[in-house]
């Protein structure tokens, strides 16, 4: 096995994880609603898991472990995919960002201020900002 192999099959397992956690944000009140499998769906395709890991993952999602970023910066990064993913699906919505403050509780930002970080995130995207200047917008808020 090549160096780019073992690369590789850590993104893709990263990947799987960070499938398998929101499917089980998801689930969090017992079934997945229209709104949450619209979404689940489109993530399931920007992260590449292919249809037989999502079947696996949505019977198994509970024996996947919820890794939430140890750091702040990988949590901000894991925020800005994910609001570019709504952004760039044109799903923005009452539902999506339902759904996306409910992953952002999920990657470790406060039920305090998740509405402020997930509206800021969203409008940050939309005004098309890197992630450097993304980062730094998130982080200005709490101070």
């Amino acid at each position: 096995m090549s160096f780019l192999d073992l690369f590789d099959s850590g993104f893709k397992k990263r990947n799987e994880d960070h499938f398998a956690a929101i499917v089980r944000v998801a689930m969090d009140d017992g079934i997945i609603s229209d709104e949450e499998k619209k979404f689940i769906d489109r993530l399931a395709r920007n992260l590449e898991i292919s249809d037989a890991e999502y079947k696996q993952i949505l019977k198994d999602y509970q024996t996947h472990p919820i890794n939430p970023p140890t750091s702040y910066d990988r949590r901000l990064e894991r925020l800005y995919d994910l609001a570019r993913m709504v952004y760039v699906d044109h799903i923005k919505g009452d539902h999506e960002e339902i759904i996306l403050r409910k992953i952002a509780v999920g990657l470790g930002f406060s039920h305090e201020n998740v509405k402020y970080i997930v509206d800021k995130a969203l409008t940050l995207v939309a005004n098309g900002v890197d992630i450097e200047t993304f980062m730094e917008e998130i982080k200005n808020m709490n101070r």
